[in-house]
């Protein structure tokens, strides 16, 4: 443990946000898997459109605050929707 005060409260500050970094990853993981799993078991446009819509919102958050890259929330919309897109395709 640290001695000195201002190094004890930066201990704390960090494990403050890596506990909310956590959760707002452990979220977007939940909305991806989400999204693939209506895309693999073939959902109805809408249902694809409303968790995508949620994916994007959850990334970008999570984008906004530094807690991913926002190329990394790039890829993963892109590669998502490329998913989708994919689909829809196939479908029609």
């Amino acid at each position: 443990m640290a001695n000195i005060k201002s190094q004890i409260k930066r201990i704390k500050q960090n494990e403050k946000r890596r506990e909310r970094n956590v959760k707002v990853k452990s979220s977007i993981r939940t909305a991806s898997k989400k999204l693939v799993t209506a895309v693999e078991g073939k959902e109805s446009a809408e249902a694809l459109k409303t968790l995508f819509v949620n994916l994007q919102k959850t990334v970008d958050k999570a984008a906004g605050a530094g807690v991913v890259h926002r190329n990394t929330a790039a890829r993963k919309k892109s590669r998502l929707a490329k998913r989708i897109n994919a689909l829809q395709k196939s479908q029609s």
